[in-house]
């Protein structure tokens, strides 16, 4: 028999994966509902929001891969300066 899931648990599920990057099996086991039926709530709500789920994990992880090519410039130019200043 199915059970009911209250709109704010299943808030709490699909943030659990979109905001926290757990994925559906995992989620599926913590919160001991169907992969299916949070395959069902994820697309429903991408049909609303128009922006796919895989969209949004593609830009998070684009954001890392930029974050980092940052971090590692401002290294460079610190390290750059440290060696311009220690010669001079």
């Amino acid at each position: 028999m199915a059970t009911r899931v209250s709109p704010e648990q299943r808030a709490k599920i699909i943030s659990a994966i979109k905001d926290e990057g757990m994925s559906i099996p995992d989620a599926a086991k913590t919160f001991v509902i169907t992969e299916d039926t949070i395959k069902k709530w994820l697309r429903k709500q991408t049909r609303n929001s128009h922006t796919s789920s895989t969209e949004v994990q593609r830009l998070k992880q684009e954001n890392q891969e930029l974050k980092a090519i940052i971090g590692e410039m401002i290294l460079h130019q610190k390290m750059k300066k440290k060696s311009s200043f220690l010669s001079a």
